[in-house]
């Protein structure tokens, strides 16, 4: 046999399209040729497959071989070619079974000796191998990501030998059952947190809706210690969440780490990430920082640090929870049902208010510090809360350890039921016509929320937001009905009112 077809699987975005591998052996001088659009990597494969080959006692065909990576205008990129490759010169040689290659897709990177190493993207090739209905051969360090598609035959193998051996029906390759547990290691407490109890309440409404949040205080007051104990109070992620969230990973240049599974990512980039960092791409595009904390939280500290474009690139991912990158070559998609969590200091120094009076800095630089952020980014944040300096006094007030996050947790899963059961989503999703019919208000309501559409010179998107905040409150509160208290506090969230006064 001059020719054989073996199957595979290309990453774009967190799809996996199928590549058909063929490979021709034909008279002419002796030589290898790849056509398809391969990137260096994978043209590179060809002597890393010759070598293999020749390590483990197969014959290199002294032919002309051409191999075809259909279709011709997918670009290929990485060693994911090599496996496939390699099966392709032993079936159209006839040294290995060229049948069994029908049923089966792989993906994998050969070492000069035939050992398989593992690969980016096998959970998506995983998804789209069980829905083509064939058995995937892949490294074994990848096999529990792999297997993490339920009803996949996942067919592990650490050496090229052993694929031959199952190919060739000599020592059939056993499919692997190991199923990843959920996390182990806990999450940071909630209880570790002394006092700040509006900022905790602020925490809990956000986890409770999915709510934007910044947060506004003095260095040393906790921002980061709340931010870091989100994740702990939101719902656990569903099996099709987590499903998502470990696609994003197995495609991002970190790769997927089985600690991480059914836990919500926590991501906190430095101020000086650039914008490709945080929406992704490059030339082959890959996930940023938005898209690896998808389900998850974004962090970002010191906002105002931030260079201003970079943080305008934010705008559209949190209206539309993705992120599209086009490239000459190809376009990417990628999630990013992220929650943004922001932190930043009152004023240039930090210390505007503080108890101290150790804040020098004039009404001018303020302005032009809270003006790195822009009106539109702000709008899109839909609570905004003060993290005061906590004083001796006030400290012992407070007593020992607060609630705990599991208690906390308990209160935001019940919320979260009320809205599913509702409108089937998260209040911070709701449309317009959704608010509309599911957040009713009453006459002296409205007349409340026009008054602060006044004062505060509100847009209609903050309008919306208002709204569905005080929704969550009220589900919090486990009411039908948004209730006045409810409304009240909402708009407070909006209102920065002391430092407002403070800069007056």
């Amino acid at each position: 046999m001059d020719i054989a077809t073996v199957y595979s699987r290309a990453l774009t975005g967190i799809l996996s399209p199928q590549v058909t591998i063929e490979v021709h052996l034909s008279r002419g001088l002796p030589g290898l040729s790849i056509v398809g659009m391969p990137e260096t990597a994978v043209r590179e494969s060809k002597d890393r497959v010759r070598s293999a080959l020749l390590n483990n006692c197969f014959e290199y065909p002294l032919r002309r071989i051409t191999i075809n990576l259909a279709p011709a205008d997918l670009p290929k990129e990485g060693g994911r070619y090599d496996l496939p490759i390699a099966l392709g010169i032993l079936a159209a040689s006839g040294q290995i079974a060229a049948g069994p290659l029908a049923r089966h897709e792989c993906i994998g990177e050969l070492s000069l000796t035939g050992d398989l190493r593992p690969v980016l993207g096998s959970l998506p090739t995983a998804r789209a191998v069980h829905e083509a209905e064939r058995r995937l051969l892949l490294p074994a360090a990848n096999a529990d990501e792999a297997a993490l598609i339920q009803g996949l035959d996942v067919l592990p193998a650490s050496h090229l030998l052993e694929v031959c051996r199952h190919l060739n029906d000599e020592k059939p390759l056993s499919p692997w059952a190991h199923r990843l547990r959920g996390p182990e290691a806990a999450e940071p407490d909630l209880a570790d947190i002394h006092a700040q109890f509006q900022a905790k309440r602020a925490l809990e409404i956000a986890a409770a809706g999915r709510h934007n949040l910044l947060m506004i205080g003095p260095p040393g007051t906790g921002k980061t210690m709340l931010a870091e104990r989100l994740p702990g109070i939101l719902p656990p992620l569903t099996e099709a969440e987590a499903l998502e969230t470990a696609a994003v990973l197995s495609i991002s240049t970190h790769g997927f780490q089985a600690g991480m599974w059914k836990r919500r990512p926590f991501r906190a980039p430095h101020h000086t990430a650039s914008a490709v960092a945080l929406v992704g791409g490059g030339s082959q595009p890959r996930p940023g920082e938005i898209s690896l904390a998808h389900h998850g939280v974004l962090f970002l500290d010191e906002l105002p640090e931030f260079d201003r474009r970079v943080l305008e690139v934010l705008r559209e991912p949190l209206e539309s929870g993705r992120i599209r990158i086009s490239r000459a070559a190809q376009q990417a998609e990628f999630p990013a049902e992220f929650q943004l969590i922001a932190a930043m200091n009152p004023c240039p120094c930090g210390y505007l208010g503080d108890p101290s009076g150790r804040c020098r800095c004039s009404a001018d630089q303020i302005r032009r510090y809270r003006a790195k952020i822009s009106g539109p980014l702000l709008d899109r944040i839909d609570m905004h809360v003060e993290v005061p300096t906590m004083t001796g006094a006030i400290l012992r007030r407070a007593g020992g350890p607060g609630e705990t996050s599991r208690d906390v947790r308990q209160r935001v899963m019940r919320a979260r039921d009320r809205q599913q059961c509702r409108a089937g989503k998260p209040n911070h999703k709701l449309t317009g016509r959704e608010v509309e019919r599911y957040c009713p208000l009453d006459a002296e309501q409205t007349r409340l929320l026009e008054g602060a559409i006044a004062k505060f010179n509100l847009s209609a998107r903050a309008l919306h937001r208002i709204i569905k905040l005080a929704r969550t409150i009220a589900d919090l509160a486990e009411s039908e009905t948004i209730a006045m208290a409810h409304l009240t506090e909402a708009i407070t969230y909006r209102r920065l009112e002391r430092l407002d006064s403070l800069l007056a």
